[in-house]
């Protein structure tokens, strides 16, 4: 960014101002270009704009209310904007219809029309859900996903649906029960946000993906990486509850695990996948651990978006606040997103690595984003990480494209710090020249980032 002349030293306060503009303009499409002096004009007269506008009205923001409490982002008010959303609406119109002889039919219909693969398909035991009198050892929780939805299915029980709002996050839905042979019908569960938006959450709405270690009855025994989600943690503190599936070698986690109590004494068991419940219940035989991996991913990724973007807002209206500190503020989250994006704390694979579901792998690259020269964000490598470039797909995603438009900018910037080989920051030290070239390559080709010098 290049600002010139009489205007270098005044930058800091028109940036302050420039950002709140775009912000109560957001309905508006396009990106400001600031580099040219012709931006910077435009940038100018923006400003002046605000001053006689907007400065003197009132912040929407509530004092002492947080995250979904907060009116300045309309999580109950707003016309919901996530896939599940518009599935419903089609089903309501009659312009969808389900399969609802059985459940495994209607469970089947809903993830196609989701465009979910059931190759995605992990278990889980642990009672951690609205359904957890039903869940158990012997009857786990089935879990699906896409990068923007994720389905929750106990057998015999409801359909759980979280679905992303790419501007206000988590949407939570469940199916009626005992709806056979009927028309399926779905609502939205605000009670989900009890667990979901805590008040230790910020009551920002959040992806919760626990390691908890159960017993036969599924309560839980032992816990491991509670309110944390990311790439970045152990793979020995990961999978409590869950089945994994597809890596006989790999058994330095707390998955297939059961505690058994005899008398005093507590022991681990360890579970195969359908011992202890009937398989044609489900749509898959596989708990795979390559969906287990990505889902932590994503949902990593996912969760520090949702709170960066209400943070950003929060910022926006707050009163007062000066535009340096304003501009430090977004630096700050833009660098943590940027850190996750690039898997600066990636965890290793296990060291034979991971060979993954066939069927799971087929569906995930079917969603590739190619290059003139034939690269995705989506390529596996998974002898020790899991993507061959490491720049998250997620940036593709909805969610990132709806990031607060300030927010976006000084992401856009950290990016081209991060991967700068002329000047190359020692946070990114463990990406080579060649992979960083490659990534802004896949970036500038998918318009997620300018070219350099623009």
């Amino acid at each position: 960014m290049i600002v010139q002349g009489e205007l270098k030293n005044q930058w800091n306060d028109w940036t302050g101002i420039a950002i709140r503009v775009r912000e109560h303009l957001r309905g508006m499409r396009g990106r400001m270009a600031v580099s040219a002096n012709a931006s910077v004009h435009r940038l100018i007269l923006a400003a002046i704009w605000l001053l006689f506008f907007v400065i003197d009205q009132p912040a929407r923001a509530q004092d002492g209310k947080l995250g979904i409490d907060d009116p300045i982002h309309d999580y109950y008010a707003a016309q919901s904007q996530d896939r599940f959303a518009r599935f419903l609406a089609d089903i309501e119109s009659g312009k969808t219809t389900l399969d609802t002889s059985n459940e495994l039919k209607l469970l089947e219909g809903v993830l196609d029309r989701l465009e979910i693969p059931v190759s995605s398909q992990m278990l889980v035991s642990s009672a951690t859900s609205l359904q957890k009198t039903r869940i158990s050892p012997s009857r786990p929780r089935a879990l699906y996903f896409n990068d923007d939805t994720y389905v929750g299915f106990v057998p015999g029980g409801q359909i759980e649906v979280i679905s992303i709002d790419p501007k206000r996050g988590g949407m939570f839905y469940i199916f009626d029960r005992n709806r056979i042979n009927a028309p399926p019908r779905a609502k939205k569960a605000t009670n989900c946000l009890t667990c979901h938006a805590t008040a230790q959450m910020g009551k920002v709405p959040q992806l919760v993906v626990e390691s908890v270690v159960t017993d036969m009855t599924g309560g839980g025994e032992m816990a491991f990486r509670r309110d944390v989600s990311g790439h970045q943690i152990p793979l020995a503190d990961r999978f409590g509850g869950w089945l994994v599936t597809g890596e006989k070698d790999f058994t330095d986690h707390w998955g297939n695990v059961l505690i058994v109590r005899e008398r005093e004494n507590t022991k681990k068991r360890i579970i195969r996948f359908g011992e202890l419940f009937n398989q044609k219940n489900y749509l898959a035989p596989t708990s795979d651990l390559l969906p287990h991996l990505l889902h932590e991913h994503q949902v990593g990724f996912v969760n520090r978006s949702v709170e960066a973007s209400y943070q950003t807002r929060a910022l926006l209206q707050k009163p007062g606040l000066e535009p340096e500190k304003l501009a430090a503020e977004l630096k700050a989250l833009a660098k943590g997103l940027v850190k996750y994006l690039l898997f600066a704390e990636e965890t290793a694979l296990p060291p034979q690595g991971v060979k993954g579901s066939e069927a799971f792998k087929r569906d995930f690259l079917a969603r590739r984003q190619v290059t003139a020269e034939g690269r995705s964000l989506r390529d596996l490598d998974l002898k020790t990480r899991l993507l061959k470039y490491r720049c998250s797909y997620m940036i593709e995603s909805p969610i990132y494209a709806e990031l607060p438009w300030a927010l976006r900018h000084a992401i856009e910037q950290e990016l081209a710090l991060a991967l700068s080989n002329t000047q190359p920051s020692p946070d990114f030290a463990y990406l080579p020249k060649e992979e960083k070239e490659a990534i802004r390559t896949i970036l500038v080709e998918r318009k997620l980032l300018p070219p350099a010098g623009s």
